[in-house]
């Protein structure tokens, strides 16, 4: 994930989004949120690169938000909280 928003929430565009989308592609990422203001740079990559990828274009971190977190709980989830007394630095004894 890489990224850059203003302290109001505003998605500012990034750059060396070939090299992104390819990377994103190459760990099987389908899914890729980007700034609106680069859209331009998508249309400008060959069509085999962004072939299998799937685009969002956001404005504000709320819609990264309500995309990129799951709103479903994971079944079976595993409980790795860990106990007070088992923490490291703990001063319970």
């Amino acid at each position: 994930m890489t990224g850059e928003i203003t302290l109001r929430g505003k998605v500012l565009p990034v750059g060396g989004i070939t090299e992104k989308i390819l990377a994103a592609k190459r760990a099987k990422v389908t899914d890729i949120i980007l700034s609106v203001e680069n859209k331009k740079d998508i249309e400008e990559i060959k069509a085999d690169y962004v072939k299998g990828l799937h685009f969002h274009y956001v404005s504000d971190m709320l819609e990264v938000l309500s995309l990129a977190l799951d709103k479903d709980k994971v079944k079976n989830a595993l409980n790795l909280t860990v106990a007070t007394e088992n923490r490291v630095g703990s001063r319970e004894q």
